[in-house]
């Protein structure tokens, strides 16, 4: 199997957990030879990602995950071989930041009118300076007996909903469409896709399967606005799922990557370096990966338009 992971979120990801030098430690003991960061709407982390790659012997390629939406559908799109040290991200965090600090009071407004009880100032705290995230309101929840309610219930030890208590916390409620979900006008795909574009990089669309459950075949139209490829492998695709999208990705010669989505203890069975993947799709795979995403270069054996 490939050792290639091109979705990993590191501590500066609002619910991301581990230092830079913990992330290339672990892809060292998964024998991981080629990794990306993609914290969300940062690239704090990549300097120090890029260097500490090379000291490990390790190919980086340099990342970011958007949130943008399109036609109403909030999507993720990872954006690779950026110039990261352009000032289009710094805007692009601090607009997020500012967007994200304005919803929080209405998640919390929501998880009340729900039955829930939370204290803002206690996930603030909690937070330490970085944004609060649905992820991190459940933490809080879940770990102190003032905040004990039935509705916690499936997401404690033994509930139906505990494996991944926080990130099922936020999925169950504050996913679009869920019951204490509140809107943020992010950008559009399409001025998300032109930003990865304008600074040199590729735009790749996380985990379609997830966030087009039940409406899969709007990835193709994404394809045909801008983006070059997307993520077949990860963690949250059937098999079903994995064969609609590579068989996508191959018709239209894009791009086919892959990665975990790791982000530590929001997501505690996904591990750097283990993604569902189908072995009939490795060697498109590997030609995305090695001769287009790690030495952006676009002479490939397949045309990329």
């Amino acid at each position: 199997m490939i050792k290639a992971d091109l979705h990993i979120h590191s501590h500066y990801s609002s619910d991301g957990e581990f230092k830079i030098i913990d992330i290339i430690n672990k892809c060292l003991a998964q024998n991981i030879d080629t990794f990306s960061l993609t914290d969300h709407n940062s690239v704090k982390g990549v300097q120090e990602a890029a260097d500490g790659a090379q000291q490990a012997g390790i190919r980086f390629i340099p990342g970011i995950e958007i949130d943008c939406n399109h036609e109403g559908v909030n999507l993720h799109l990872l954006g690779y071989h950026i110039d990261w040290k352009s000032y289009d991200f710094l805007l692009l965090e601090e607009d997020i930041a500012s967007k994200v600090m304005n919803s929080f009071s209405a998640m919390i407004d929501n998880l009340h009118r729900l039955g829930f009880t939370i204290e803002a100032n206690a996930v603030l705290d909690q937070a330490n300076g970085k944004l609060p995230s649905g992820e991190l309101i459940a933490e809080v929840m879940l770990n102190s007996d003032i905040y004990a309610s039935p509705l916690l219930s499936p997401y404690m030890k033994g509930g139906k909903r505990s494996d991944m208590p926080y990130i099922n916390f936020y999925l169950d409620y504050f996913a679009q469409g869920k019951p204490a979900f509140v809107p943020i006008q992010y950008m559009s795909f399409r001025h998300a896709v032109e930003m990865i574009k304008d600074n040199g990089g590729i735009p790749i669309v996380a985990h379609p399967g997830l966030n087009l459950k039940g409406r899969e075949q709007i990835a193709e139209k994404l394809l045909d606005n801008g983006a070059k490829g997307l993520e077949v492998f990860n963690n949250y695709h059937q098999s079903n799922q994995i064969s609609y999208f590579a068989s996508l990705v191959q018709r239209q010669k894009a791009i086919m990557t892959c990665g975990s989505d790791f982000h530590g203890k929001t997501k505690p069975l996904i591990n750097i370096g283990q993604f569902n993947f189908e072995g009939q799709f490795e060697d498109y795979l590997k030609e995305s990966i090695y001769l287009h995403l790690y030495n952006n270069n676009s002479s490939l054996s397949f045309e990329l338009t």
